[in-house]
């Protein structure tokens, strides 16, 4: 198998939410959008955001009835989506524009334990937790290549 992914997809209580908070909240334009089932946002060259009614998210997944065993897909847990930015100012106005789109706050702007980065952390309207950094070690080449340090 290639090592590439091009859909990131989650199960999402309140598509409706989800959506007023992506699009109508950051300005994101959708790329599909079927109402009541999932939305996607292209988040980069041939990567795909989906936020998949949860009720049809599990649908999908369990959709061999003949096996006993289920999925569950009740919360969102062990995850983040992280988004690098150019400053730590940046970290904190991009948080609050997070806020002022219906995002709460979970780790406020502030340097991490970790190396010399300033992040924050937001959870989405359904529970998706972002973390918004300013890493200036990282960076990507002409060539879509990550360089870490």
């Amino acid at each position: 198998m290639d090592q590439r992914l091009h859909f990131i997809t989650f199960a999402t209580a309140d598509l409706d939410r989800a959506r007023s908070f992506y699009k109508d909240g950051l300005g994101w334009d959708p790329l599909m959008d079927v109402p009541g089932e999932i939305i996607f946002f292209q988040v980069g060259p041939g990567l795909m955001l989906g936020l998949f009614d949860a009720e049809k998210f599990n649908q999908d997944l369990n959709s061999d009835i003949s096996t006993s065993s289920t999925v569950s897909t009740s919360s969102v847990s062990g995850v983040t989506l992280s988004h690098n930015v150019d400053s730590a100012a940046e970290v904190s106005s991009t948080i609050d524009q997070l806020v002022s789109a219906g995002a709460t706050v979970v780790k406020p702007a502030q340097a991490s334990a970790f190396g010399s980065i300033f992040h924050g952390h937001v959870k989405d309207p359904n529970g998706i937790v972002w973390e918004i950094a300013h890493n200036p070690g990282w960076r990507i080449d002409d060539d879509g290549t990550v360089v870490f340090g």
